[in-house]
């Protein structure tokens, strides 16, 4: 991943959770042209989306714990502490909707709903 991408504040990645991930994976490569890889995670596969070799974001089915939700695409915003973030975000009037919790080998991340409704996810990665 960019450096750039590291930065506090920077968007640096952008997933869609959908009800067929294999059908969202065969749109997408034939509407963009991008490069997918499957990973195996615990419990589920996770779908790198690539452009140019590099990694730009990722597809996954709709977890259990969010079954019901409409598919949607997600961004996430590289910040240096998630779960001070988490905490802000609260007393600014946010919805804590995923507390913070770690993606092994990854980082930590958090899911928030500001106060006019609209979702955004929260990153710190691990170092590298």
């Amino acid at each position: 991943m960019d450096e750039q991408f590291k930065t506090h504040g920077a968007f640096s990645w952008c997933e869609l959770m959908t009800i067929d991930a294999a059908a969202a994976k065969a749109f997408y490569t034939q509407l963009f042209g991008w490069e997918t890889e499957d990973m195996s995670m615990p419990g589920m596969t996770y779908t790198i989306v690539k452009t140019g070799g590099r990694g730009i974001g990722g597809i996954m089915a709709i977890p259990q714990e969010a079954r019901g939700m409409s598919p949607a695409w997600g961004s996430y915003v590289t910040v240096e502490d998630v779960d001070a973030t988490a905490r802000t975000a609260e007393e600014l009037g946010a919805k804590i909707c995923v507390p913070p919790r770690d993606i092994p080998n990854v980082g930590r991340f958090c899911v928030i709903q500001d106060p006019q409704g609209a979702m955004i996810s929260a990153i710190t990665y691990v170092a590298s």
